[in-house]
């Protein structure tokens, strides 16, 4: 296990919302963060919509793939993030975890994905925020500085 944290997220397919929060993550933390995603039940591809709608801000999932989720990729991860699975995604003891509800973009046009894209943007520079704090170096692309994060 690396030095830097490494975050998990987690829907059933893992077609939308579990990618598109990954190609943000990868975006914004660069090499920082150890970045994964998989689901219960994957699907044979990444939705379209979801891939559309990252490429209109500049990220790029079109390489990606649905994977299943397995026991030793979760037990490698620091933070679990789940999103719409319920009891299809297992727990795994000792492990934090985060339950985003997120509208599901399956079977979606593009317009009704860039709500739930921009909802993801804005849980994923929370979630940088608290993994590395402000004095801790990240890359260019993390512009969390001015991000509050008061608790």
């Amino acid at each position: 296990m690396s030095d830097k944290p490494s975050v998990l997220f987690v829907c059933v397919h893992n077609a939308g919302r579990s990618q598109m929060a990954a190609g943000w993550l990868h975006h914004l933390a660069g090499d920082a963060v150890e970045v994964r995603s998989a689901g219960s039940a994957p699907a044979e591809a990444v939705n379209p919509s979801a891939v559309e709608a990252m490429r209109e801000v500049g990220i790029d999932i079109t390489h990606q793939k649905p994977k299943i989720l397995e026991y030793e990729v979760a037990q490698d991860s620091d933070v679990i993030i789940t999103m719409g699975c319920g009891d299809a995604c297992p727990i795994f003891p000792g492990k934090r975890y985060e339950d985003w509800k997120l509208d599901d973009p399956a079977g979606q046009g593009v317009e009704a994905v860039r709500p739930i894209r921009d909802e993801i943007e804005t849980r994923v520079k929370t979630l940088l925020a608290d993994l590395l704090p402000a004095g801790k170096p990240s890359t260019p692309n993390a512009t969390l500085r001015t991000a509050s994060s008061a608790s």
